[in-house]
């Protein structure tokens, strides 16, 4: 069965003006040819759509039922060169993005929000994965970006593009109630050294477990690691429970756990970016348009 738009557009004037006369005149044609038409998308269907007398035309109950929905495909045709040109210059479309932990408590609610507001018709795909996850994914063309803790690999850097985004200072998580931290604003790790720390695995996120691990080591402290996790949320949780101490971005602050105080560091904070990778060969119009955002906050 090939049934035409056109064949349906004739179909709805028909019904509309109850008149093969009129429909004709609506259409700016002879009513030949659009008899012609019906009788034809009558043949494919094979069912009369009018009932036909000499002065009256009348829907039969199966034209009744085709009406509304060939209002509705004739409407949606006319959108397709609308939805086409905005799909082309990135006003429209999906976005898969995949984002660390971390970036969940700095750039990426107002990024999405002000996306959002700009590009209401977009449509975001979002994945929480760790940077290793990330850059797997987009090596295989499984997202279009990601907000991932640099650096990149060797083969990454080869097929990836890359874009600073934020970059925030590293601050303690502890146990609230730790005599060393009352009364104080800031603190020292040695103050903190005795507990054990919670981190990242270094196989997950190898930047931010040496950045981690450097702070240590630059006021000449080892420290004793206590637990592993791959999500912040978790590694605040273990902080509340008192299993020991942890390093997290100065965004993570904003995650307000009870039993959890946030302190800088006096010993010279070190610092963690956070930025967007995307395939160097992807093309997608919605990607540029995300990008545009960014370089523009910048």
């Amino acid at each position: 069965m090939n049934i035409e738009l056109r064949q349906l557009r004739y179909f709805v004037a028909v019904a509309e003006e109850n008149h093969f006369g009129r429909a004709a005149a609506r259409l700016h044609m002879t009513q030949p040819p659009l008899s012609q038409t019906i009788q034809a998308l009558e043949a494919a269907l094979g069912i009369l759509l009018f009932e036909r007398t000499r002065r009256s035309v009348a829907l039969t109950p199966a034209g009744e039922a085709l009406l509304p929905e060939a209002r509705r495909i004739l409407q949606q045709a006319a959108a397709l060169p609308d939805l086409a040109r905005r799909a082309a210059s990135g006003e429209s479309g999906m976005l898969s993005l995949s984002f660390v932990s971390t970036a969940d408590y700095s750039v990426l609610p107002p990024l999405l929000r002000e996306f959002r507001e700009r590009h209401p018709q977009i449509h975001i795909d979002l994945r929480e994965a760790t940077t290793d996850v990330q850059l797997e994914d987009l090596m295989h063309g499984r997202i279009d970006a990601g907000l991932l803790i640099p650096p990149l690999h060797d083969k990454a850097r080869l097929e990836l593009d890359y874009l600073a985004v934020i970059s925030e200072p590293l601050v303690l998580a502890a146990p609230q109630g730790l005599k060393s931290l009352r009364g104080r604003r800031t603190t020292r790790l040695e103050e903190v050294a005795d507990m054990p720390l919670i981190i990242f695995p270094r196989r997950i996120a190898p930047a931010f477990y040496d950045a981690i691990l450097g702070c240590f080591r630059d006021v000449g402290l080892t420290p004793r690691i206590g637990q592993e996790a791959i999500q912040m949320q978790t590694i605040v949780g273990l902080v509340s429970a008192g299993m020991g101490i942890a390093l997290v971005p100065q965004s993570v602050s904003n995650l307000k756990r009870p039993g959890v105080e946030y302190r800088p560091l006096e010993d010279g904070a070190v610092s963690i970016e956070t930025g967007l990778a995307w395939r160097r060969d992807n093309r997608s119009p919605v990607l540029r348009t995300f990008l545009e955002l960014l370089r523009r906050k910048k």
